[in-house]
C-alpha cells in the first residue's frame, strides 16, 4: 500500500538567494577582512573602558550579581554609547568604524548607496546590543550573527536585518 506523502511535512518550495553584487563595481569584504576590523573595533572600545576604569572608579567589567538570565541593561547601554561614541562619526560621514577603515572597507547599501546613520545604529548595531541585555540571548544572536556569513553573500544576521553589505573601499 503506497501512499503520497502528506504535504503538510513537505519542505518547503521558496527560492532564497544570497545578494549578487550587480556589474562588478562592488567587490565584497572578505571574511577575514570583517573580522580583523572586528577584531580592532573590540580592542579600541576595550582600550576606553580600560582607560576610563583607570581614572575613575567605575570599573565597567565588575560584577554585578544577579544569575544567567539578569538582565545587563547598564552595560549594554554603556557599551552602546561608547560604540557611538568612539565611531559614530566615521560611520555617518564614511559608513565605517575604525577598524573597517583601517582594513579599507565600508559598510554599503547592496546598491551601492550610503546606508543613514539611523539604519547602521538602530538596525545593524542597535539590535545586537539590544539582546546583549540578556547574556544567553546575546551568546545565541552572535553565534547565529557570525555563522551566516559563511553564506555565498557575506552577509550576517545585521547586514540582512539592516539591508547592508561590506565592501572594499575603492
Amino acid at each position: 500500500m503506497h501512499t503520497e506523502p502528506d504535504p503538510r511535512f513537505a519542505p518547503p518550495g521558496a527560492r532564497v538567494e544570497d545578494v549578487e553584487v550587480e556589474g562588478g563595481e562592488l567587490q565584497l569584504a572578505g571574511r577575514g577582512a570583517r573580522l580583523g576590523a572586528a577584531l580592532i573595533d573590540l580592542l579600541v572600545v576595550l582600550a576606553l573602558f580600560g582607560a576610563i576604569a583607570l581614572v575613575t572608579p567605575w570599573n565597567p567589567w565588575a560584577r554585578t550579581g544577579g544569575g544567567v538570565w539578569s538582565p545587563r541593561l547598564p552595560q549594554a547601554l554603556a557599551g552602546f554609547a561608547a560604540f557611538v561614541l568612539i565611531h559614530g562619526y566615521l560611520l555617518a560621514k564614511r559608513g565605517q568604524t575604525i577598524g573597517k577603515a583601517l582594513l579599507k572597507i565600508r559598510i554599503t547599501r547592496p546598491d551601492g548607496a550610503r546606508a543613514s546613520l539611523g539604519r547602521l545604529l538602530g538596525l545593524r548595531y542597535g539590535i545586537g546590543y539590544l539582546f546583549a541585555i540578556v547574556p544567553v540571548a546575546a551568546q545565541v544572536w552572535s553565534l547565529a550573527d557570525a555563522l551566516l556569513i559563511f553564506r555565498q553573500s557575506r552577509r550576517c544576521l545585521h547586514d540582512s536585518i539592516a539591508d547592508t553589505i561590506v565592501v572594499n573601499n575603492r
